[in-house]
């Protein structure tokens, strides 16, 4: 893959980790979403390592 391609995806992990920050600070976080948003977050992790 390019490194475009990998700089993308890297900045996409960091995005939705940032994400899951600001809700898991939440009076009340959303769980379901931050669960979806972890297995995103693994997704990409996983196509980063295959690289």
């Amino acid at each position: 893959m390019s490194i475009t391609h990998s700089s993308a995806m890297l900045a996409k992990h960091a995005g939705i980790e940032a994400r899951i920050e600001v809700e898991s600070r939440r009076p009340a976080p959303d769980m379901m979403l931050i669960s979806q948003l972890k297995k995103q977050k693994l997704r990409i992790k996983e196509a980063l390592a295959r690289l």
